[in-house]
């Protein structure tokens, strides 16, 4: 259904001038409604018409959500989705030169294929496509994807949103996969991110596992207030679980990335571990394969594929926890772990870092700037 532009315009002026607001000259380039699931999208020409139409503190697009008696509102800006579909144009054209230029087991070569598809259907929707609704489509028809026969992928599982949402895509998209969560224990990976963990696999059917690592080093360092604890963090799960898909052959990782967009999203990797368990990975693309003959070997058996899956899909933490919201997941307010929380009480200095973070994915798009303030004062709201 398309609600009138004209009647629209006059709608929001109208709720603007009696909250108070000057009335604005707004373009709106389309206006798009879902019956189904009571949804509105207005999609405007640029940000500050997608401003106005929002209004200070959300003001005026909650008014007009209530008078038109309507679930949600969405307001995007055009601008927005050129880059969103140039993005996932990218994307596309890395994924079927990959899956076309790589001999892939068929499991493998079936999950990738499974993406490029909703990648195609998602591009063919760019305002509205929603991915629980067309899931839920495809549960309730003949229709739908099938799954490779044994595990083709290892989805890094924190319990947060990102990696949530990549392991709901991955078991829907066919990949059969492994949930593997790195547990350092309380400090990092508190036991209610457990509990969202344990219902997420059981309500997938998939099989999970955690991996006790010692982080000893890691939080020592964190307490001298003179290095960042996300950085280190993030090199010891990649490694972990990189080594674990080696140990059990399966030839793709996937984590929740949500920047690595375009030609990034996805590359095939070498994996080079020393006595230490620290890892050495190299993309195939930077390396002279014949020069490499110290990898246990054999090259082959130290391959891995990593897919930055969100990323694929140039998704937003809008769709992100719009998915995930569907498996009754407990919400957490705030940015990071305990370990970070306490780094920043003992070191207000390091806020700074994490900030940069968070600034980082707004300036990608993947975080609307209030979500990112909202993240942002959590560093300073004690209450």
């Amino acid at each position: 259904m398309v609600y009138d532009v004209d009647a629209l315009l006059n709608h929001i002026n109208r709720i603007r001038n009696e909250i108070g607001h000057e009335e604005v000259n707004i373009d709106i380039k389309e206006v798009l409604y879902d019956k189904d699931t009571n949804e509105m999208w207005i999609i405007t020409n640029d940000r500050p018409d997608k401003s106005a139409i929002i209004g200070k503190g959300g003001w005026v697009v909650g008014r007009l959500r209530e008078e038109l008696q309507i679930e949600s509102i969405h307001v995007e800006s055009f601008s927005d989705f050129l880059q969103k579909e140039y993005r996932m144009n990218l994307s596309l054209k890395k994924l079927n030169s990959f899956v076309k230029e790589n001999e892939l087991d068929y499991g493998v070569f079936l999950a990738l294929n499974n993406l490029i598809d909703i990648l195609k259907i998602k591009l063919d929707n760019l305002y509205s496509f929603n991915f629980y609704k067309y899931f839920k489509g495809l549960d309730e028809s003949p229709y739908h994807y099938f799954e490779a026969e044994n595990p083709t992928a290892i989805v890094a599982l924190s319990g947060g949103t990102d990696s949530s949402f990549s392991l709901i895509l991955a078991k829907k998209l066919g990949f059969n996969p492994i949930a593997v969560t790195v547990d350092p224990g309380t400090i990092v990976l508190p036991k209610q991110f457990k509990q969202n963990i344990d219902k997420l696999v059981k309500d997938l059917d998939v099989s999970h596992e955690y991996i006790e690592v010692d982080y000893d080093e890691i939080i020592e360092e964190a307490f001298t207030g003179r290095f960042h604890p996300c950085g280190r963090c993030s090199k010891v799960i990649e490694d972990t679980v990189y080594k674990y898909a080696i140990e059990h052959g399966v030839p793709i990782v996937i984590f929740g990335d949500m920047l690595a967009t375009g030609s990034q999203c996805i590359n095939e990797q070498i994996c080079d571990f020393e006595e230490s368990d620290v890892g050495r990975i190299r993309e195939i693309d930077e390396i002279d394969v014949n020069a490499v003959s110290d990898v246990d070997g054999n090259i082959e058996n130290n391959k891995i594929i990593r897919l930055n899956l969100p990323a694929s899909l140039s998704v937003s933490k809008l769709e992100n926890k719009s998915l995930t919201s569907h498996y009754n997941l407990t919400k957490f307010k705030g940015f990071g772990c305990p370990l970070l929380y306490e780094v920043h009480k003992k070191f207000p200095h390091m806020k700074k870092y994490s900030i940069q973070r968070i600034l980082r994915e707004t300036r990608s798009g993947v975080l609307e700037p209030g979500e990112a303030l909202d993240l942002i004062w959590s560093f300073y709201n004690t209450d």
